[in-house]
């Protein structure tokens, strides 16, 4: 039952100015705190943490439409509800009553929900129309986000997960960045929490879609109908098209899953103290993480084709900070590098030995893992005569994620890494947006839950009337240090300068630019920079670039 509460060190609301935010000690329980937000005169008690990895929100970024902005990884909920506005927020935050009495602020609330922190806002579920049925072909973050908002807008059909991966969906980012192997530990989900929200789940592989009956099939020679589909698959690791790449050499690895990860780990052995040579292809985000991840216990190289690390997309200057950290951990790197062969050890002709360069430089190797990028999984999808893959293999979508060779009918959607989407960010062309494929959790999440609006939305109406909520992509990595990143630097033949703040100790800003439009910004340890330029971009209030060069403060501009 809720009780009043009295908060610490705060007598009135006065005390609060216009979207401030605080946060409080709860008299009476332990530990116990909550975060007050004052929005339009009116003053809100939420959770004060993120539901995602827990950051303070008293750190985040308030906008006068009521978003709360995490400070580290851009899950944003409403303050009037603390509802899940973006991901990848998996829970929202709970409310609580707020008012005056006695010279002193007060909450009503029970002090179970204060200890959680959050609320799951999917409570159990009954199918009242069982005619309605969504599937998603997929088990990643599009389809959590998918899944997670149909059931929290109330979609009364039935929906059904079709998923190659083993485990139910997992937390993936951190299988580069901490080589987790126990999918327990990073299940976002229970098994309970799908079947009270009424979501079946099939381990199985789809072979098929007949787009005129609307179903699929599967390899085990399943057939099942839908009035909404999502096409969901992610993206598959690539691999090296050279001698002993083929499938030749054992302790070889790409990363996508947990059974990669436990395979990676038993081969590197971490249970002894003996070192062991690790060579990562691919000087990319997921090979620098899982280089950092083993760089403890071992000697790992980094190889790439660039001059700096992710130089194309981040800039040499930004590369270097990334390769400076990651040395600190003893990590090598061999940088504008070309891949020739890999050949057996000596004392085993079926496991890798050395990794040979072009320039003729050979590194020893006891096994190696390929960062060199994905490709959409699509192959199910290449000899369908009723849609039409792009040449990279992704399928091109309109508004809502809807598939654009099919978007008639308004019944098919594709999210996450296969989406090449418009893309309404600064820098996009004004008219329709600008097509873009990205890869990133936070962008399938967004999809996902996006494509859950348009299919409740077309329950009642065309999903043509249902306005486009756009979201600015955000992403990070660990690289030494947390690097923050939101907007696309990619869009539109990409950037032409980057405006660069040296904050010390490693810590630092930059912003891309394309002519005077900032594109996209990074930071390391100057949080919330990137969050509130994120809010800045959606709102199409971000500043320009000789603004920036002027001296311009985003975290001093209103919003």
């Amino acid at each position: 039952m809720a009780q009043e509460y009295k908060l610490k060190d705060i007598t009135s609301f006065a005390a609060l100015n216009s979207t401030d935010k605080a946060e409080f000690e709860i008299e009476g329980i332990a530990d116990g705190k909550v975060l007050l937000i004052k929005l339009d005169d009116k003053v809100h008690a939420l959770s004060p943490r993120c539901s995602h990895y827990g950051a303070p929100l008293k750190n985040g970024v308030v906008t006068s439409d009521g978003r709360i902005t995490c400070p580290w990884h851009g899950a944003c909920f409403n303050v009037t509800t603390g509802d899940v506005e973006d991901a990848p927020a998996p829970n929202a935050l709970n409310k609580f009553e707020v008012f005056e009495k006695e010279n002193a602020v007060y909450i009503r609330a029970r002090e179970e929900d204060v200890k959680a922190g959050q609320r799951n806002p999917v409570t159990k579920c009954n199918v009242s129309k069982p005619e309605e049925k969504v599937i998603v072909v997929g088990g990643g973050s599009g389809t959590l986000g998918l899944i997670q908002a149909l059931r929290e807008l109330k979609y009364p059909g039935q929906i059904t997960i079709i998923s190659q991966e083993p485990d139910l969906i997992i937390d993936r980012t951190k299988l580069s960045k901490a080589l987790i192997a126990d999918p327990a530990k990073i299940q976002w989900r229970s098994k309970e929490w799908y079947t009270e929200a009424a979501i079946e789940t099939l381990n199985e592989e789809v072979t098929s879609v007949d787009f005129n009956s609307k179903s699929v099939s599967t390899k085990s020679g399943k057939n099942l109908t839908y009035s909404k589909l999502v096409l969901a698959t992610g993206g598959i690791p690539r691999t090296l098209p050279l001698p002993g790449f083929k499938g030749e050499l054992d302790n070889i690895f790409t990363l996508r899953g947990i059974k990669d990860v436990q395979d990676i780990l038993a081969a590197a052995n971490t249970t002894t103290k003996e070192k062991k040579n690790i060579v990562v292809i691919g000087s990319s985000f997921i090979g620098m993480e899982v280089g950092n991840a083993l760089s403890k216990d071992h000697n790992v190289t980094i190889i790439g084709m660039e001059s700096a690390p992710m130089e194309r997309i981040m800039g040499e200057k930004v590369g270097r900070i990334f390769q400076s950290n990651l040395e600190k951990n003893n990590i090598s790197f061999k940088l504008n590098a070309s891949v020739d062969k890999a050949t057996p050890s000596p004392s085993s002709t079926s496991s890798v030995g050395e990794i040979h360069l072009k320039d003729g430089t050979a590194i020893p190797a006891d096994l190696v893992i390929l960062g060199v990028g994905v490709r959409p999984a699509t192959d199910f999808l290449s000899s369908n005569k009723d849609i039409t893959l792009e040449k990279d293999g992704s399928i091109k979508t309109a508004s809502h994620f809807l598939v654009d060779s099919l978007s008639e009918n308004e019944s098919v959607f594709a999210i996450g890494d296969i989406a090449t989407y418009p893309y309404f960010g600064p820098g996009s062309q004004s008219n329709g947006g600008s097509p873009i494929r990205i890869e990133h959790w936070n962008v399938a999440q967004n999809a996902g839950r996006a494509a859950a609006r348009a299919i409740v939305h077309a329950r009642h109406s065309p999903i043509s009337s249902l306005p486009v909520k756009n979201f600015v992509p955000v992403f990070w990595s660990a690289l030494g240090a947390q690097l923050r990143y939101c907007g696309n630097g990619a869009v539109n033949g990409g950037y032409d300068d980057v405006v660069f703040r040296d904050a010390g100790e490693g810590k630092f800003v930059a912003f891309y630019t394309k002519g005077d439009v900032v594109v996209a910004v990074a930071t390391m340890g100057v949080d919330p920079v990137m969050v509130k330029s994120a809010e800045l971009m959606r709102g199409g209030r971000m500043l320009g670039k000789k603004e920036i060069e002027e001296g311009g403060d985003v975290l001093a501009v209103k919003i």
